[in-house]
């Protein structure tokens, strides 16, 4: 039976990248992310450094993880437009050894696609923000890598 789709396992690609000595990351973070979140109206705040640039942006959403990526794309988008087109088809998230109550981690599952290819990130987190950042920043490095690979770089 043929396939719906192909949706790929951004994770497990990165892991393997990031084990190779010569692999270096698009982008990095400068310390983390700051949340102010009052329940109505969350912001975001990040700082992304490159090879060629800084920058500290910050961004509100529906919810703290709706900020996050909005921050996300509006300072990563500067540098790689790729980041334009891509898109967030779903977000999951589930509990390990709910015994350990609010301390237990928390898995982050987060769907992408750039409108052709649809790929998927988990991070995992005793913080469901910081899970959430953490696979987001995943699925937009992973754009990124695959839009380079697609241009032959």
């Amino acid at each position: 039976m043929k396939k719906l789709l192909n949706m790929l396992n951004a994770t497990k690609e990165l892991n393997i990248l990031r084990s190779v000595k010569e692999y270096k990351s698009p982008f990095k973070v400068v310390g983390t992310y700051r949340l102010i979140d009052d329940g109505l109206r969350p912001e975001a705040t990040v700082i992304i450094k490159t090879e060629q640039r800084e920058m500290h942006e910050a961004s509100t959403g529906k919810g703290p993880v709706d900020a996050l990526a909005n921050v996300l794309t509006k300072s990563l988008s500067s540098i790689f437009p790729v980041i334009q087109g891509v898109k967030l088809v779903d977000f999951s998230s589930r509990i390990h050894d709910s015994k350990s109550g609010t301390a237990a981690k928390v898995e982050v599952n987060i769907i992408f696609t750039d409108g052709n290819a649809i790929w998927s990130v988990v991070a995992i987190s005793e913080n469901i923000n910081m899970a959430s950042f953490m696979a987001l920043l995943d699925g937009f490095e992973y754009a990124i890598l695959s839009k380079k690979a697609a241009k032959g770089f």
